[in-house]
């Protein structure tokens, strides 16, 4: 069950509610059964057509056989301990058993290394203790072994025993206590080591693997293409996953050609979706938990698309993601993308930041406005700052997050979204929505935006209904190369890198003023920037115009 610390009864009982009985009972049964684990010989290779061939772009986290750079953070693999070493963050020491590396940039040279580290693995990490044998590093790392051997890296039968004992492992510890993207891996995982042996164990791991992914797809990628976690980072990592699973219907066409037939249409659709999500500098949006550096770019998995005969098709100037929530609106040097999302599934919201009607502007190819990133998952200050809402471009009321973001990953009372509208007139591109997320507070406020851009300008008008007295905040955080932001009467000019000032004027009884905070690009990066802001304190309702123009 969740961990319960004490404090908030009233919130836990608000997050708790949400989950579904599948998860509580696998969250129960995980604590008391300690699932048998057969052990024995690895069934027999089931021959693959062809070789495999990684997706560009994963960066080498290995600088030598023992030293291991993920998350920002360096360290070196001393001994067996090292591998659940207390002093690493958790997430650090999944990184080093995900076995990631051996499927980075130039692999090929670093694959005496690889061997070594696998062999030390299968010593310093008994059956079924440790991080190594938790579910998630489990299927990553069975992933990366198989595909690193159909690379033309042969196993040896020690190492093919001890991917066979994963694959048993797993296939009796699948993530129903999370469900979501975890599960999706799981069945990955099941299907790949499925395909690479062969006879009636491993049938069992591949009829069961795929069952689950079609039973997962068509709940989790819904009608627009996108992840139902809202997360463009996941949403990334889980496009490649599908592509990869298209490549290995490759390599193995009788195992899997008759259930993959409409892999390929998944993957453009999900292509489709990260296109509209990722700025013209090629990287993603930050809305909820989002950095670079963990999944491939959209123009890194278009090229891997491409190779696989894939169609990829370009953006349209304004795209309604209608059943993600989200919105790309261009016009002009102007992008913005506009968040009018729900925060995420009901019963898994794990990845969630109060973010809601956020959004994000480019301007001429430069990043102007922008959500927090996201620079750790440890519980914390630091984890509660980047998923508040005052770490995003939205609008702050009583200094209380329009989500209920706890404990790292929960999330209690949420925001929901409404009244959402997007239309177009020629140059003319606005989106608008509100949403319910304040509706708690005394004289139940609600926040309603509207986002407006055409060749000139971007303008985003801030509604807050309502009854009673109220502390509003609407903020702008500025990406770090604006290099300038300095107070121009009701407003600024700011500066982006190639020298284009643009004025920022607001208009209504708010008052102006210039803060600083964090910009997370990455896991372990915080940077400073300057934040845009206006307050009003006072009756509702009230409504400020803020202005971005040349």
């Amino acid at each position: 069950m969740l961990r319960y610390r004490g404090g908030n009864l009233a919130r836990l009982v608000r997050t708790v509610r949400h989950l579904r009985a599948r998860q509580v009972i696998n969250r129960i049964s995980r604590r008391v059964l300690r699932p048998a684990v057969a052990r024995g010989p690895a069934p027999a290779l089931r021959p693959p057509t062809t070789t495999w061939r990684n997706c560009d772009g994963r960066s080498a986290s290995m600088s030598s056989p023992r030293r291991f750079r993920f998350l920002g953070q360096q360290a070196i693999l001393q001994d067996a301990a090292g591998w659940n070493d207390p002093a690493l963050p958790k997430l650090w020491l999944y990184n080093l058993h995900y076995f990631d590396d051996l499927r980075a940039q130039a692999c090929a040279d670093r694959a005496a290394w690889h061997r070594d580290l696998i062999d030390a693995w299968i010593a310093d990490n008994p059956p079924v203790t440790g991080n190594g044998w938790e579910p998630y590093p489990m299927s990553l790392r069975i992933v990366n072994w198989i595909a690193w051997a159909l690379a033309g890296n042969g196993l040896e039968p020690a190492v093919r025993d001890s991917l066979a004992l994963q694959a048993r492992a797993l296939n009796g510890s699948l993530e129903y206590h999370l469900l979501g993207n975890h599960l999706l891996a799981n069945a990955k995982a099941l299907v790949f080591a499925g395909c690479y042996f062969s006879g009636q164990e491993a049938e069992s791991w591949l009829h069961t693997g795929l069952d689950l992914l079609e039973r997962e797809w068509r709940e989790q990628i819904l009608g627009d293409g996108g992840h139902f976690e809202l997360s463009p980072m996941y949403h990334a990592i889980l496009l490649e996953d599908v592509l990869d699973l298209v490549q290995l219907a490759r390599i193995y066409p009788q195992a899997i050609a008759a259930r993959s037939a409409a892999w390929p249409a998944l993957a453009g659709r999900m292509l489709a979706w990260l296109g509209a999500m990722s700025h013209p500098d090629g990287d993603i949006a930050f809305f909820n938990d989002a950095a670079f550096g963990i999944a491939r770019t959209h123009g890194q998995l278009s090229d891997y698309a491409r190779w696989l005969n894939i169609p990829v098709e370009g953006n349209s100037p304004a795209v309604r993601l209608a059943d993600s929530g989200y919105v790309r609106l261009e016009s002009g040097p102007w992008l913005a993308i506009f968040d009018a999302a729900e925060v995420g599934p009901s019963y898994l919201p794990g990845h969630a930041h109060a973010d809601t009607l956020s959004l994000e502007v480019t301007f001429g190819g430069h990043r102007l406005v922008t959500n927090s990133g996201t620079s750790t998952y440890a519980e914390g200050a630091v984890r509660n700052e980047e998923r508040s809402t005052a770490a995003h471009a939205t609008v702050e009321i009583d200094a209380e997050s329009s989500s209920e973001v706890w404990a790292g990953f929960r999330v209690g009372r949420r925001a929901h979204p409404f009244d959402r509208s997007v239309s177009s007139a020629g140059e003319v591109q606005t989106a608008s929505a509100s949403h319910d997320g304040y509706r708690w507070l005394a004289g139940k406020p609600a926040h309603r935006r509207e986002v407006r851009i055409d060749a000139t300008s971007l303008i985003v008008r801030d509604t807050v209904m309502g009854e009673g007295n109220h502390a509003v905040v609407g903020r702008f955080p500025l990406h770090p190369l604006v290099s300038q932001a300095r107070p121009d009467g009701r407003g600024w000019t700011v500066e982006l890198p190639d020298k284009t000032v643009l004025r920022v004027m607001v208009k209504g009884d708010a008052e102006c003023f210039l803060s600083e905070g964090y910009y997370a690009p990455s896991f372990g990066q915080r940077i400073l920037r300057p934040v845009l802001a206006w307050r009003y304190t006072g009756r509702l309702p009230i409504g400020v115009e803020t202005h971005f123009e040349l």
